[in-house]
C-alpha cells in the first residue's frame, strides 16, 4: 500500500513537472507567434507596396534625360568629366580625369538609385594614392 501511495505522488509530481514545462515553452511560442505575425504583416505590406510601384509605368525615356542626368550627378559630385556621349537613348559614355575610388563607388550607387546601371567600366589607378581614371558606360535599367 505504501509503494502504491509512493508511485502515485511520484506519478503526480512528474505529471505537474511536465505540465510546467510544457506551459513555459507554450507561453515562449505565443511570444514567438505575436512576433512572425507582426513580421509577416509587415512583409505583406512590402510586398504590396512592390506590387504597386511595378505597376507604375516607366517615365518616357529620351537621350537628354539619361545624359542630363548623369552630368548633374558628375558636377554634384565634383566630378572632372572629361568626355560624356550618348550614343542611343539608354546609354551614355563617359570619361572621368582624377576621381577617388570611393567617390566613384559612391557615385555608381547613387546612379543605382536613380534605374541607371554600369554597364562597361574601365578603371586605372593612379599614381596619387586612391585616385583613379575611369571610362564606363551607363545603361537606363529596364524593369523585369
Amino acid at each position: 500500500m505504501v509503494i502504491a501511495a509512493m508511485a502515485a505522488i511520484l506519478g503526480a509530481a512528474l505529471y505537474l513537472l511536465v505540465l510546467h514545462s510544457a506551459d513555459g515553452g507554450r507561453a515562449r511560442l505565443l511570444k514567438s507567434v505575436a512576433t512572425l505575425r507582426a513580421q509577416a504583416a509587415l512583409l505583406d505590406q512590402h510586398a504590396a507596396e512592390h506590387e504597386r510601384l511595378r505597376a507604375v509605368p516607366a517615365p518616357a525615356a529620351s537621350p537628354a534625360d539619361l545624359r542630363t542626368l548623369i552630368q548633374t550627378r558628375a558636377d554634384a559630385a565634383r566630378f572632372p568629366l572629361t568626355r560624356i556621349d550618348a550614343p542611343d537613348a539608354d546609354h551614355v559614355q563617359v570619361t572621368l580625369g582624377a576621381v577617388a575610388f570611393a567617390d566613384w563607388l559612391a557615385w555608381i550607387a547613387a546612379l543605382q538609385a536613380q534605374h541607371v546601371r554600369l554597364e562597361t567600366a574601365r578603371i586605372e589607378a593612379l599614381a596619387a594614392p586612391g585616385l583613379v581614371s575611369v571610362s564606363a558606360t551607363f545603361a537606363r535599367s529596364r524593369p523585369q
